[in-house]
């Protein structure tokens, strides 16, 4: 059976503006076509796509995995087809990456990226979840963890150091020691690697009472909570290390244990080094920690 191009042009244009009439506009043909055209994609498919919502449509989640699987897709060959017709071609380039660390340390600095790469279309989807390299269209990540991914390519950015931290206002630089940390609100990032249960551990001390903790999902939210004098965070001096330059966040203890975690990590599949967009990006990001 022939694939049915119409139809899938007609679904795309209508999932991605929420209405039919919007796709008609778009596509230049007329609400009733695109309804036509989505019915013969949904008897061809073999299931619903759509469901309605007032005036507008909705994707059904058959309908979410469907555009999710082809609109890089119709998009690659918009461009193409652009491109033909006189304009630059245009490589989309999608990363995923950690919401802390692309919010920290990534955006700030981003425009050196794509101002030396103005023929890459840079999509961050900022978000901890591993990708599935067969399902989803994505080209490299920037994760923590321990590095031992099988079947993919991994390459270490940076080892973190991790440091207590907070605000000069709530604790001067060198002011206490590991034992007084305990008398303090410590506030927690979760889905670091080392926490303070560990760090307490790795530097030879158990604390005699039980902590005041405050805990967050977020690495950024604890940083913030910290540099407003609310307690002490445990943190990476990579993550932190804007708050630390500018003296929002100093380290209380006189002469802090070196307690690391090797946890930033570059990830992608061993095909994808051989696209330009890719080492580039690579590049760029193991240039920004070099120094470090």
């Amino acid at each position: 059976m022939a694939l049915p191009l119409r139809a899938i042009v007609a679904f795309h244009a209508t999932a991605r503006t929420g209405s039919m009439l919007s796709a008609s506009q778009a596509i230049g043909v007329t609400p009733s076509a695109v309804s036509q055209q989505i019915q013969i994609l949904e008897n061809h498919v073999g299931t619903r796509l759509f469901s309605r919502a007032g005036r507008k449509v909705v994707l059904t989640e058959a309908g979410e995995r469907y555009f999710d699987m082809i609109h890089d897709e119709i998009e690659r060959i918009e461009s193409a087809t652009e491109y033909l017709r006189g304009h630059h071609a245009i490589t989309v380039l999608n990363v995923r990456i950690s919401p802390t660390f692309a919010t920290k340390c990534i955006v700030p600095r981003l425009r050196e990226f794509l101002d030396a790469n103005p023929d890459i279309e840079l999509r961050l989807d900022a978000t901890n979840e591993p990708p599935d390299y067969s399902r989803e269209h994505i080209d490299l990540e920037v994760r923590h963890g321990e590095g031992t991914l099988s079947g993919l390519y991994t390459e270490k950015i940076i080892d973190e150091r991790m440091l207590p931290l907070c605000s000069p206002d709530y604790a001067a630089v060198g002011s206490m020691s590991v034992e007084e940390l305990e008398q303090h609100r410590l506030i927690h990032s979760v889905k670091n690697l080392v926490q303070w249960p560990h760090w307490f551990d790795k530097v030879g001390h158990q604390p005699r009472r039980r902590l005041d903790r405050v805990l967050f999902d977020r690495a950024y939210m604890s940083i913030e909570m910290a540099a407003q004098g609310a307690g002490i965070a445990l943190e990476s001096h990579v993550i932190a290390a804007q708050e630390i330059r500018s003296g929002r966040l100093v380290c209380p203890l006189a002469d802090p244990p070196e307690v690391w975690q090797a946890s930033l990590w570059i990830a992608c599949p061993h095909s994808h080094l051989r696209q330009h967009k890719v080492q580039s990006f690579i590049r760029w990001i193991k240039s920004l920690f070099a120094e470090e």
